[in-house]
């Protein structure tokens, strides 16, 4: 399923589905307990790596047919072939989990907990304090949630070892609301035919 969007193991994924071709897909998986993959959307292409999704509940559902899904990442992994001659793109896939399973320091998980609630504050104050579990072997994944950066989720996604994907939340989090703050500006300006510039260092 290629969209806008990076799906983590573990983590929720709110969709709707109005294309009949993947209503078929996702109510196939919601009756038969299956995943299906969801891959990030790139120009007329799609990346090669993924996560695939389980179906947790359906809470809507319209009389045209859509209906909004509720999902779950479940497994990573990288396309070897893409058959695109069915309805729905199909894929033969390799999946795969983290080669470096030692636990990350205790310092890195506070310290990443820590800078993903400031970046949350400054970007969504309205929103409840982000709420993680310091012992959650999968850390990084549920911190960056916070992140609205598809690249960056992409890098995590692959990333095959919990501390080094804590290093780089901390590493891009000093950055981030700035970074963040200049695109919805630029995307403010775009929509009135307003001109911006690129900051320094940006």
């Amino acid at each position: 399923f290629p969209l806008q969007l990076v799906a983590l193991p573990g983590n929720q994924v709110p969709l709707h589905i109005f294309e009949p071709r993947y209503r078929k897909m996702v109510g196939n998986a919601e009756a038969t307990g299956s995943e299906f993959g969801i891959v990030l959307a790139r120009g007329e292409g799609i990346v090669n790596a993924g996560c695939t999704v389980v179906v947790e509940s359906v809470p809507q559902r319209y009389e045209d047919g859509r209906f909004d899904v509720i999902t779950r990442g479940w497994r990573r992994f990288h396309l070897l072939a893409v058959n695109n001659e069915e309805e729905v793109l199909r894929g033969e896939v390799e999946f795969f989990a983290d080669e470096d399973t030692r636990p990350a320091p205790p310092e890195f998980r506070t310290r990443a907990l820590r800078a993903c609630r400031e970046i949350q504050a400054a970007l969504h104050p309205e929103a409840a304090p982000l709420q993680a579990d310091l012992v959650d072997p999968e850390l990084s994944f549920r911190l960056a949630q916070v992140f609205q950066d598809l690249d960056f989720l992409d890098t995590l996604l692959r990333e095959r070892s919990e501390t080094s994907r804590l290093e780089q939340i901390l590493a891009a989090a000093p950055k981030y609301v700035e970074k963040a703050q200049y695109v919805e500006k630029m995307k403010q300006k775009a929509g009135t035919n307003g001109h911006g510039h690129k900051p320094k260092g940006m």
